[in-house]
């Protein structure tokens, strides 16, 4: 009953992560719609960095998932 119970305390803290990664997409998508506002001659330039950005950030969320998956169902 306490190992269950820590288990989901630990997921749960373990997708806190997902919060992160949601701020900073969106940090990142505002900082390029303010970059293109700016200077709209670069934006393929821009958006081909913005993408690499989300791609980065995206993927700390998926690992805190998985770190939250494999603490609720790993023996």
């Amino acid at each position: 009953m306490l190992l269950l119970a820590a288990k989901c305390i630990g997921a749960g803290l373990a997708t806190m992560g997902l919060a992160g990664a949601g701020i900073g997409i969106g940090n990142v998508f505002g900082s390029l719609l303010h970059s293109i506002s700016r200077n709209p001659s670069i934006k393929d330039e821009l958006f081909k960095m913005a993408i690499l950005g989300f791609a980065l950030t995206e993927a700390i969320a998926l690992f805190a998932l998985m770190i939250a998956f494999l603490l609720l169902f790993a023996l």
